[in-house]
């Protein structure tokens, strides 16, 4: 049986634990060119230092009008992979491994001048009321090109592993979701093939020992929105193209209506289980796991092979040291915080 604390190994990714701090932004570029400055650094290695096993970077974007703000991170320049890399030497200074999670905003790209996304569909959101332009199809197979360039980016820097974003709105999400994809294309016709074709892009600039990611929304919130079915055979396509592990989340496309999303504690959790046994591949769990049982009975039911904690570890950077001792009523700290653990 799983817990937090037992090691776990996909491809050539080994883990001292089940614990993911995920992607969350942090709107902290303050040059707005897209490297990472003091605050990446500190953010990320003070929770390899809390005891996390795996830490993926926050969404990092492969074009500058494909971030969600100007101050957001960005792999569109070879200028950026000196920053990224010294985060990631002193993350595994500290036994963690770290991957950096690669998108496009899409048309959710706030301060974008013109938006571009899958369709000219708006987002219903008053903090993004522009009015996005359909890529073209020549243009989409472009913005493929973006991915891979920033997947050759990404290994330079020394990441252990690389996490595409096809959940919450974005621009993977776009294309494959009925709701926002209104092409006529070849894009339009098979919702999955710009994800497939991005997948395999990436991977072959990928060491074959590394594991590609893909975070996805099981379920979308909005009226029409796509259920369980949909996102399964997404993820099958995923699978064959070159997928790994995938990390499940849920909505994001869109403001839903109030009162659709749940907010309890593991409520995603189910998704998860639903992708590792219909696809047989590793998954992430994520939703209020910042409760330590809850995130253990994640792993030691077999719903998720790992647990990713983004609020409790925005509260706490030692939150996965404190969780584990918690659990098991004692934790082997860094040796200058033996007397405080």
């Amino acid at each position: 049986m799983a817990h937090l604390d037992t090691t776990f190994e996909c491809k050539g990714l080994s883990l001292k634990n089940r614990i993911v701090m995920p992607p969350m932004c942090q709107y902290s570029v303050e040059l707005e060119d897209g490297i990472p400055n003091e605050w990446h650094y500190v953010h990320y290695v003070s929770r390899a230092i809390g005891g996390a096993g795996l830490i993926i970077v926050e969404m990092t974007d492969v074009h500058p009008d494909g971030r969600i703000t100007n101050r957001d991170l960005g792999l569109w320049s070879d200028d950026a992979i000196p920053a990224f890399k010294r985060i990631v030497d002193e993350v595994h200074k500290y036994g963690a491994k770290i991957g950096i999670q690669i998108a496009h905003a899409g048309r959710k790209a706030e301060d974008a001048p013109n938006p571009v996304g899958a369709s000219n569909i708006p987002l219903e959101d008053s903090r993004n009321p522009n009015q996005p332009r359909a890529l073209t199809t020549e243009e989409a197979q472009a913005m493929i090109v973006n991915f891979k360039e920033a997947a050759v980016r990404a290994v330079a820097a020394g990441f252990d592993t690389i996490e595409l974003h096809g959940a919450h709105g974005y621009l993977i999400h776009q294309f494959h979701s009925p709701s926002i994809n209104n092409r006529e294309d070849q894009y339009g016709q098979d919702y999955a093939l710009f994800g497939v074709e991005v997948i395999q892009a990436v991977r072959s600039v990928m060491p074959a020992d590394m594991p590609l990611l893909m975070r996805i929304s099981a379920v979308e919130y909005i009226d029409g929105g796509y259920g369980l079915e949909h996102s399964l055979e997404l993820g099958k396509r995923y699978k064959e193209a070159g997928v790994d592990m995938i990390h499940v989340s849920s909505g994001g496309e869109a403001p839903p209506p109030p009162g659709r999303v749940p907010n309890h504690a593991a409520y995603q959790v189910p998704f998860a289980r639903a992708f590792k046994e219909a696809l047989q591949l590793p998954t992430i769990a994520v939703g209020r796991l910042e409760d330590a049982k809850a995130a253990e009975e994640a792993v030691a039911n077999g719903d998720a092979d790992l647990v990713a904690v983004g609020r409790g570890m925005l509260n706490d950077p030692y939150w996965a040291l404190h969780a584990i001792k918690e659990l098991n009523g004692s934790v082997v700290p860094p040796a200058p915080y033996i007397r405080g653990i």
